[in-house]
């Protein structure tokens, strides 16, 4: 597998609940956040991917929750590429606590080892190709291209 993109956010105040901490389903969001700018970071967008004529929805989710992110807390959003098939891809997400963390907002990064910090959250997303007729494609003959940046970003080798 590839390196972990490490994507940081402050917690915001929205994000959090009665019981003063982070709502369950905004780490989904979170992962999104991982995953669109892990994308980004690797040439091109969602857009690009959509002007295509290319979807890529969510056909499966998991989170598991370890402990609490509360308002203002720093996170960091790992993300990196677990399984790429022609016509799937399964992300991979880790959310961790930077225990002393500045005001300062850290740049996203790439490393081979998870940040240090407080494990908060962990899960997957998986995702099938698709065009815009909702049919199933693969990505290796419809985006050749794509294709082949993902499996270099993933740490795959070429076919």
């Amino acid at each position: 597998m590839g390196d972990w993109f490490l994507f940081p956010l402050r917690v915001r105040y929205q994000e959090t609940d009665k019981m003063a901490v982070v709502y369950h389903t905004n780490y989904i969001t979170w992962f999104e956040i991982g995953r669109t700018e892990w994308i980004r970071q690797a040439g091109f967008s969602y857009r690009d991917i959509e002007e295509r004529g290319l979807l890529l929805p969510v056909v499966n989710v998991e989170a598991s929750y370890a402990q609490p992110a509360r308002y203002d807390d720093w996170v960091t959003v790992c993300t990196r590429v677990a399984q790429l098939s022609k016509v799937r891809i399964q992300f991979e997400y880790r959310v961790v606590r930077k225990e002393e963390a500045g005001i300062e907002t850290p740049a996203p990064s790439y490393s081979s080892e998870l940040p240090e910090g407080t494990l908060l959250a962990s899960g997957s997303t998986t995702h099938g190709w698709i065009n815009e007729k909702w049919k199933v494609v693969g990505l290796d003959r419809a985006a050749p291209d794509i294709y082949d940046v993902l499996r270099s970003r993933a740490g795959l080798t070429p076919d």
